[in-house]
């Protein structure tokens, strides 16, 4: 028992290891020497349980969108109306200048040249998509937003906006573009209103 739960820690550490360092420097500039060195396990203990960087790089990069994912849930999900559960979710405290754990390896070609990485990239962002148009579906029946919105379209806006603001934050070494994008788009979203429309 002692063997079985050592083991699980070690690969648990590795993939922790990778989580952190993927979000730190891209999967392009993570290498296998330095997912051992912070991991503190032997390069034997990593390809006992993997068959090398990529398979690692992809238990560990499930694991940092499905945290992801749930948090958004976790925001989605809550009590209020469905344009406060939107507004709630672009003014999440974020961890703004170092990136977004998904969208960082959007821009790295080696994930993108990998047909496993980029379908937890695709996978991803697309399950985030189909909560935030299942949230924007309710406001425009519950007629919170005009008739006409589409929740798709809105749905895209949002992403891009957060997706956007993480790129200028950091572009910038500073959170306020983040935080301005984010606060517009909330002010967007109140002028698309079915009040909003009204006045």
């Amino acid at each position: 028992m002692y063997s079985v739960t050592r083991s699980n820690d070690t690969r648990t550490a590795l993939i922790e290891t990778t989580k952190a360092l993927l979000w730190e420097r891209g999967y392009a500039a993570t290498s296998p020497r330095a997912i051992l060195e912070r991991a503190h396990v032997g390069q034997g203990s990593m390809y006992h349980h993997f068959s090398g960087k990529e398979e690692l790089a992809v238990a560990a990069f499930e694991r940092g969108a499905a945290g992801v994912l749930q948090r958004a849930r976790d925001v989605l999900a809550t009590d209020g109306t469905p344009l406060a559960r939107i507004s709630n979710y672009l003014m999440l405290q974020r961890e703004i200048l170092r990136g977004c754990p998904v969208g960082r390896m959007a821009g790295d070609a080696d994930v993108l040249a990998s047909a496993e990485l980029a379908a937890i990239l695709t996978a991803a962002f697309g399950q985030l998509r189909e909560l935030i148009v299942s949230v924007l579906q309710e406001a425009v029946d519950a007629e919170e937003l005009a008739h006409d919105a589409d929740p798709r379209d809105l749905a895209d806006t949002v992403l891009a906006v957060v997706q956007g603001g993480y790129v200028l934050a950091r572009a910038a070494g500073d959170v306020a573009p983040f935080e301005r994008a984010v606060r517009g788009a909330v002010s967007l979203l109140e002028v698309h209103s079915a009040d909003g429309a009204a006045r």
